[in-house]
């Protein structure tokens, strides 16, 4: 049966989510405040980041965090005047900051990112899109093997979950990719896995595919679901109501106040992050690295070296600290040395990020017809096509061949 579908916000997951419902018959209507890609999906490392099933919350993060926040070389950043508002929410996010959590958010994660390339491929085929969806590896670089190793409860889980990789020493990382500093000698390469080389004109290539292909575009802010007998009719914005016979929820960490006003409290918070853009450096990595010692990644993109990474917890109304900006720029330079680059760009967004770092995908318990599909937190762009397609199944009747179980909106309740 055709639907009218209001997909509420124009990041990757709404767009993912737009072209699918096109695909499989309905007419789409495509809102979000500023417009497609001018938000989180604009700004993100560009990494297809598939074996990036670990969350922040890994085992031990108890005893590194109060040290990383209070070290100024470290990527872990607080607004301090914030902590009082998001002490209720960092409480329950740190009750998973053990192994057995780790491991559950792993597996679940992995069948939303674990194919990333592929998903990126099926999604934007024939859209235009496709010139800036790039297959390669992912990798993961530090300074010895002793680093390396610290990290291994992390790589085991990735195994687990189907993810190999080949161990890079010494001279076999040169002549893999001869730009790092001689401090770094060692790398695990995934291969497999891919980069988006303008994210920002990827997401907005994908939404002038839908509206070419029928999609209404609407810029404006929606306040609330229009509603009858339990079940959805609308959505208003601006004071007008819009009609449709379904709605989707995709804004990222905007999405708290709607979500409320279907039932679903989700413990949602804003997890700052930070990049850099060096356009026209002197040297481009290969592909996509994360720098272990920073938790940054640079990513070759058209044109210019985004350094991409930081978390600074302080919600989304402060202006940006320098520091993380300052942080990027002393590590990539430590890491490439005499590195130089014609023109620097600076950005500050914000990661939706749950309280289990996972994110909520499927209709509201109370409210018919209403959907979500926010809160990827660091794997927005890499889980959104497949994140997309299973809404639209669901949107459409369908079951998905996947346990969607560990998304379920109502799993805090």
């Amino acid at each position: 049966m055709t639907k009218t579908v209001a997909v509420i916000g124009a990041g990757i997951v709404g767009v993912a989510t737009a072209i699918w419902l096109q695909r499989d018959g309905h007419q789409v209507i495509l809102i979000d405040k500023a417009g497609p890609a001018e938000g989180t999906s604009h700004g993100n490392a560009g990494v297809l980041a598939s074996c990036s099933v670990l969350p922040v919350t890994g085992p031990g993060l108890w005893l590194k965090a109060p040290k990383m926040l209070l070290d100024p070389n470290q990527p872990l950043f607080m607004k301090w005047s914030y902590l009082p508002k998001i002490a209720p929410w960092l409480m329950k996010f740190m009750t998973h900051a053990n192994a057995d959590a780790a491991r559950k958010r792993a597996a679940a994660a992995t069948p939303i990112i674990g194919d990333s390339l592929a998903d990126h491929q099926a999604l934007s085929a024939g859209t235009g899109a496709e010139q800036w969806v790039v297959p390669g590896d992912y990798v993961f670089l530090y300074n010895n093997r002793t680093a390396f190793e610290a990290d291994a409860f992390g790589f085991q889980v990735r195994r687990e979950n189907g993810f190999e990789w080949e161990l890079l020493e010494d001279q076999a990382l040169r002549d893999y990719d001869p730009i790092w500093g001689p401090q770094m000698t060692c790398a695990a390469r995934f291969p497999g896995h891919g980069r988006i080389t303008d994210p920002g004109r990827y997401v907005k290539d994908l939404a002038a595919h839908a509206v070419s292909q029928g999609a209404r575009l609407v810029i404006g802010e929606v306040t609330d679901l229009a509603r009858e007998k339990g079940a959805v009719t609308g959505v208003r914005v601006g004071g007008e109501t819009i009609p449709c016979d379904a709605a989707v929820i995709t804004t990222g960490v905007w999405s708290g106040p709607l979500a409320r006003k279907l039932g679903v409290n989700a413990p949602l918070e804003s997890e700052r992050g930070y990049h850099l853009e060096l356009y026209e450096p002197s040297v481009m990595p290969r592909n996509p690295v994360m720098i272990a010692s920073g938790k940054f990644v640079a990513t070759p993109m058209d044109g210019r070296l985004r350094l991409a990474g930081i978390v600074e917890l302080g919600g989304l109304d402060l202006p940006p600290s320098r520091a993380p900006f300052e942080l990027l720029e002393k590590q990539i330079r430590a890491a490439v040395p005499g590195l130089t680059w014609k023109k620097t760009v600076e950005w500050m967004g914000h990661r939706p990020s749950m309280a289990d770092s996972l994110p909520i995908i499927g209709e509201s318990p109370a409210v018919k017809g209403a959907y979500m599909g926010f809160g990827h937190d660091h794997v927005g762009l890499t889980g959104g096509p497949k994140t997309g397609r299973l809404l639209s199944q669901l949107i459409s009747g369908r079951t998905p061949n996947i346990n969607l179980a560990p998304y379920a909106p109502d799993r805090f309740h």
